[in-house]
């Protein structure tokens, strides 16, 4: 069976992401107790062409710091692929104030007080800090729910391997995305930006590339960072890791950041060193819009 586990800090896309696995050909289902998610699979293992998505939170409690060790026992098994979402308090808090729903951990069961969104927030953190730890982290603060269903899809149907690395470029002044694992600073190239005729293209443009690739602290930062992954990723992978995000930052993640990133990936995609690495790139400031329907 192929099962992805959707979870994350309620507010950062996990309906969003269910609906989008639904489009994708998967059985979805919502909000499942923990206790229940060993018998959902043993209930459904002898369908083996089985595809299911099925989203967790912590609205239960402590109980969701099992998940991990149910996940672990059921690797052997199955291919299960967990996605944890995040974002920022500031995002979260935003999006519940504008949709007027409550925290699922508003109401503080020990003491049956009701809490305020912040402390709601940061128990959850709390609650969920174990579970993300080897799972794919994707960070919804500052990105649309077209572009997290397009990232989505994009797992899904990538090429099964023991590990997954992820280049993904960002701007510094819109923070530092909460999924990277390894975050470099390429501020300190020459910037595109101010020149005239590359000021509103992106690091995807010819024109950006060209001029980059003038630039001697731009190839030997690349070659520095290529190096520094392709020592360390065999040590991750024996590490058990699942996923690697390797971040590259610039200030508005428009120019330097993203052409960096392309060749990053193009270099690990095409290396025949790497043929059973599976390998992505995402860029997250290129399209920074807000996930506010989540």
């Amino acid at each position: 069976m192929s099962i992805f586990i959707i979870t994350g800090i309620s507010g950062s896309g996990k309906s969003v992401a269910l609906h989008a696995l639904e489009d994708a050909g998967f059985e979805c289902v919502d909000n499942l107790p923990i206790n229940l998610l060993t018998t959902l699979i043993d209930q459904l293992a002898p369908d083996k062409d089985y595809k299911i998505a099925i989203a967790i939170d912590a609205r239960r409690g402590v109980s969701v710091q099992n998940l991990p060790a149910i996940i672990d026992r059921a690797k052997g098994l199955h291919e299960i692929h967990t996605i944890f979402l995040n974002a920022s308090t500031e995002a979260l808090v935003k999006r519940f104030s504008e949709t007027r729903r409550r925290h699922p951990l508003s109401l503080n069961k020990l003491n049956h007080s009701v809490q305020s969104l912040e402390d709601a927030i940061d128990q959850e953190r709390s609650l969920m800090a174990g579970v993300s730890e080897n799972a794919h982290q994707i960070d919804t603060s500052n990105i649309s729910s077209n572009t997290l269903r397009s990232w989505l899809l994009e797992l899904v149907h990538e090429k099964k391997s023991d590990i997954t690395v992820l280049f993904e470029s960002f701007g510094f002044k819109n923070g530092v995305p909460h999924d990277a694992d390894i975050v470099f600073d390429a501020r300190c190239i020459p910037n595109p930006y101010y020149e005239n005729a590359l000021k509103h293209l992106t690091g995807n443009d010819q024109a950006v590339i060209d001029f980059l690739l003038l630039s001697e602290d731009f190839n030997k930062m690349f070659e520095d960072i290529h190096a520094f992954v392709k020592y360390w990723l065999p040590k991750y992978q024996k590490d058990g890791r699942s996923y690697l995000t390797v971040a590259v930052g610039c200030t508005g993640g428009q120019h330097r950041s993203v052409a960096l990133v392309n060749k990053l990936y193009e270099a690990f995609k095409n290396n025949p060193e790497f043929a059973d690495l599976a390998s992505l790139k995402r860029h997250r400031d290129i399209v920074a819009i807000a996930l506010n329907s989540v």
